[in-house]
């Protein structure tokens, strides 16, 4: 009895030292990442972990709901489809022609109003505001100096960065996209209760401007940028500029680093739904108009949707060739993607747990090219 006192004691008090360590080294964010990801058996971010964090929530103006196609559900999924939505865990599927719905299924318990994380999707929405706080006069151009806004990048390379930078990721900073390492930058960022501090611990290494780097910092500082010039939460500014004009069906939730700070996780976690992600896809498809009305400026828009240095990427939207068409995509963490064909007037959203195995930071996952082929097989078996 003695002795599991005594190995109780120790215990105790070595938990006690890790805890303190971890404060003292200032990776007690790690604390957070255990309890809230670890220990429920994840190895990373998950779809409903926005349960777990604190959230602004974003509300719905006057739903405009999406009309049903006359060929609503007509057709079936294809096997391919099938097989890759049991495989990856798809939780809903979509797709959207002349702007009805055409098809939709939800599988796994969720439905078309279920909430899910829309991870790097964000990033989309986020250069979008960029867009409209230039439209407002927030900020001067796509070249203003990001210095201007963010005295911390003032120095040296940094004092060369722009706005325009932080949306087309060719900041030049350090930031280590590194996904499933619990001591990278990425994972720091998730769990940190001071996001600000985080972001601007970051230096600027190469020559801002030149070269596309993935980094999600580059979407966190930009949303940092926009609230400075527009002395509005993004979350705010969010809902006015989008969310309500766009006829949401359903109020969201936006992700922040504490109750305390309440800095939104720009480059991720917005909480909603297959259908209202799909608003974003058609304001852009449509050059920023929604009903008649220029939300969002079309030579932004036209901007956005066109390669800067690397063919994949744009301004907050990837960009893919398939099969001679030009698609854009909003895309996330695990698989979450609302693809868009302009010239076809077409939309696929897909939300889910996982992807096909992840070909790099970068780099296009063979899920993607799945979604979009069986989709257009679905769509031309309706023709027929």
């Amino acid at each position: 009895m003695k002795f599991l006192k005594k190995l109780l004691k120790v215990i105790v008090v070595l938990f006690g030292l890790l805890i303190a360590t971890l404060y003292i080294t200032d990776t007690d964010y790690l604390i957070k990442a255990v309890r809230t990801i670890y220990m429920r058996g994840y190895t990373t971010a998950f779809l409903d972990d926005y349960k777990k964090f604190d959230n602004q929530v974003i509300e719905n103006g006057t739903p405009q709901p999406w009309p049903n196609h006359k060929d609503y559900n007509a057709a079936k999924e294809t096997a391919t489809l099938q097989t890759a939505n049991k495989d990856w865990g798809t939780i809903a599927y979509v797709i959207i022609k002349n702007d009805s719905i055409w098809f939709e299924n939800y599988y796994d318990g969720y439905n078309e109003n279920s909430k899910s994380n829309s991870f790097s999707m964000a990033k989309s929405y986020v250069s979008g505001l960029m867009g409209k706080a230039v439209m407002d006069g927030y900020i001067k151009s796509l070249d203003q100096p990001v210095c201007d806004f963010l005295p911390e990048f003032c120095e040296g390379l940094a004092s060369k960065m722009t706005v325009g930078d932080l949306s087309s990721m060719s900041s030049g900073t350090n930031w280590d996209e590194a996904y499933y390492s619990p001591l990278s930058i990425t994972t720091r960022a998730y769990f940190d209760d001071d996001l600000a501090k985080v972001m601007n611990g970051l230096k600027v290494v190469d020559e801002p401007g030149k070269a596309f780097k993935y980094a999600s910092g580059d979407t966190q500082m930009l949303a940092m940028v926009i609230e400075k010039a527009t002395g509005k939460k993004l979350y705010t500014y969010f809902e006015e500029s989008f969310w309500k004009p766009l006829g949401s069906e359903n109020q969201t939730l936006w992700q922040v680093d504490s109750e305390e700070h309440d800095l939104v996780k720009a480059y991720c976690c917005i909480a909603s739904n297959a259908k209202d992600f799909a608003r974003f896809g058609k304001l852009y498809k449509d050059n920023g108009k929604w009903n008649g009305k220029q939300i969002l400026d079309s030579a932004f828009v036209a901007k956005s949707l066109t390669p800067k240095f690397d063919p994949v990427y744009g301004y907050g939207w990837w960009l893919k060739k398939h099969n001679g068409k030009d698609f854009a995509m909003m895309r996330g963490h695990l698989g979450q993607y609302v693809i868009v064909q302009p010239e076809d007037n077409v939309i696929i959203v897909r939300l889910g747990h996982q992807k096909s195995p992840d070909a790099g930071i970068g780099a296009y996952t063979s899920d993607i090219s799945l979604y979009i082929d069986e989709a257009y097989k679905m769509l031309d078996t309706d023709k027929n």
